[in-house]
């Protein structure tokens, strides 16, 4: 079930909201660029990824979160990089890309396997990635995003449940390592499965892989952003959020007998929101 934003919360976060808040609905976009077309169409991104466009929207997304192609932006935990498909030639050739991975060494050996995949992928198209830089990224113990106040723009996509799976505090600290790094007036952008509203966020997050919209909103903010737009790009009214994310597409890992229906439905209902650090 998508739902809009709830009116409780914007009578709990008062003037906050007033500031610069914008709402954008399916297919909005902040106007055409031609060059982030060109990325989102270059030959490079696997067929796979490429028929996920329909669900995860990226024009539509970025253009939402004001990326320019000049703009030094950090992406965090870009998992097997599909953004990263679109984000590194984009950037290529006036901006900055830097990948906040797991350490090569990590302790996890999920995060190890993933850390190395990734940097096949880098090594493996020089020509499209050769210009990215990358840090190591292991919330809680490794949140740093670099120097204070040096970069445009923070991205995530569908990386805050898994924060707060570790603990609400480590989803904290990644919300401040996001403020930090990022110079005034910079725009903190995050996608994520939606849970329903108030629903309690440790339990969903950990049972279905969704974060409610209030409860994510309202600990950004303590962090010091301001929410400055809420968009539907990339929301889907036939998920009522009831399901874990895993059973949807492009997973489908519960039992085969459900798999139609769950096609059916596509992939999560998810929420995108655009923070910005305030201009003092």
């Amino acid at each position: 079930m998508t739902q809009q934003f709830c009116k409780p919360l914007a009578m709990l976060l008062g003037s906050a909201l007033l500031y610069t808040t914008a709402f954008a609905g399916p297919g909005a976009s902040a106007g055409s660029d031609a060059m982030l077309h060109a990325a989102v169409n270059g030959n490079w991104r696997s067929p796979a990824n490429r028929t996920r466009d329909p669900y995860r929207h990226p024009i539509e997304t970025l253009e939402f979160f004001g990326i320019r192609p000049d703009m030094t932006v950090i992406e965090l935990s870009p998992g097997g990089g599909w953004f990263t498909e679109i984000l590194a030639p984009y950037l290529h050739d006036h901006g900055h890309l830097i990948e906040a991975v797991p350490p090569m060494d990590s302790h996890s050996q999920f995060m190890r396997r993933m850390a190395i995949a990734y940097d096949r992928k880098l090594k493996a198209d020089p020509a499209v990635y050769g210009r990215i830089k990358t840090l190591d990224f292991a919330p809680p113990a490794a949140v740093k995003l670099g120097p204070d106040n040096s970069a445009d723009m923070v991205l995530t996509f569908r990386n805050t449940h898994d924060w707060l799976n570790n603990s609400p505090e480590t989803l904290a600290a990644v919300f401040r390592a996001a403020y930090n790094v990022l110079k005034p007036g910079g725009v903190f952008g995050v996608t994520d499965h939606r849970a329903r509203p108030y629903a309690d966020a440790v339990q969903s997050s950990k049972e279905l892989h969704r974060i409610p919209e209030d409860y994510l909103i309202e600990l950004v903010l303590k962090s010091g952003f301001r929410l400055a737009g809420v968009s539907e790009i990339n929301a889907n009214p036939k998920d009522d959020e009831t399901v874990n994310v895993h059973r949807l597409p492009p997973d489908l890992m519960g039992p085969e007998s459900e798999h139609a229906s769950m096609k059916a439905i596509g992939e999560s209902d998810r929420m995108t929101l655009r923070f910005m650090k305030p201009q003092h």
